[in-house]
């Protein structure tokens, strides 16, 4: 066996010469990292302008809140990466503004461009609920597509696995902590040593796909307007409250050992099928 760069194998693929950069126009590099962001949120605005038309919606006004979104995304998310990793920035804070090093949390980008859309719509005077309903569930194929950034960068994995998924990286590539259980179970390939983790990008990237596919049925069946946008944090949280449980580089919530992500999404997910229930029991007239 040759030594590639990332391989998994219980499954027998490999990949060589997996590059973290698209192409570098006028020496400039584009990276795969925001270059699959960007197609993401492409792809996810693509299906709300094809669900406005539809819905005898205005599609421009989804090619408007992209632009107010992807603001937002940028701003909360990063703003969540640096609240939880403060001790990385406290002492130069000029590392918080150095985007082009990475560092941003997903659900920092999400509530960021969800309240960002929110708030516009509500200055324009347009009904949050439905335009929510439309847009948030297309989110799921923005992460989707985006989370495949993480493979090219070779981060975001989880702990250690031999399992049918397990995938190897070069240690000298690995851009994620490097836990003592990895280190006792280095594989060396051409005196190449590689790490095996799980594949977390490739697990939310399936599970973000699958949600999609199940809100897009269930659509026709919703009872109320904004049901779509809750089921979203649903599904999308409870997917993510175990994938995180496997992160080797997790966000800690301040002063405890626990996932900040991981956290938020037991909240979501009991939040949002709370406001589900009281919502559907309020229009069937059972609400005491």
């Amino acid at each position: 066996m040759n030594s590639p760069d990332i391989f998994f194998p219980n499954l027998g693929i490999s990949f060589e010469n997996v590059s973290r950069v698209v192409f570098s126009p006028f020496g400039f590099d584009i990276y795969y990292y925001g270059f699959l962001i960007m197609l993401g949120v492409g792809l996810a605005t693509l299906c709300a302008v094809h669900e406005a038309k539809r819905t005898g919606q205005d599609p421009d006004l989804y090619i408007t809140l992209l632009m107010w979104g992807l603001a937002g995304a940028f701003v909360g998310g990063r703003i969540w990466f640096v609240a939880f990793s403060w001790e990385q920035y406290r002492h130069d804070l000029v590392q918080i503004f150095m985007l082009r090093a990475g560092g941003l949390g997903i659900y920092g980008s999400v509530l960021g461009a969800v309240l960002v859309c929110c708030v516009y719509l509500r200055v324009r005077g347009l009904g949050i609920r439905q335009h929510a309903d439309t847009a948030i569930p297309t989110i799921l194929i923005g992460q989707a597509v985006g989370r495949w950034g993480n493979f090219f960068n070779r981060e975001a994995y989880g702990v250690y696995t031999d399992s049918l998924f397990a995938m190897a990286i070069r240690v000298e590539d690995a851009r994620g902590p490097i836990t003592q259980t990895m280190i006792d179970n280095v594989v060396v390939i051409n005196s190449a040593q590689y790490i095996q983790v799980h594949p977390t990008f490739l697990y939310e990237s399936v599970w973000c796909i699958a949600a999609f596919g199940v809100l897009m049925v269930y659509k026709r069946h919703k009872k109320f307007a904004g049901e779509m946008a809750l089921l979203y944090f649903t599904v999308y949280g409870a997917g993510r409250f175990f994938i995180e449980g496997i992160r080797a580089d997790q966000l800690m919530f301040w002063g405890t050992n626990i996932p900040a992500s991981q956290m938020l999404s037991a909240v979501l997910v009991v939040g949002t099928l709370a406001a589900i229930a009281f919502e559907r029991r309020r229009l069937s007239g059972t609400l005491m």
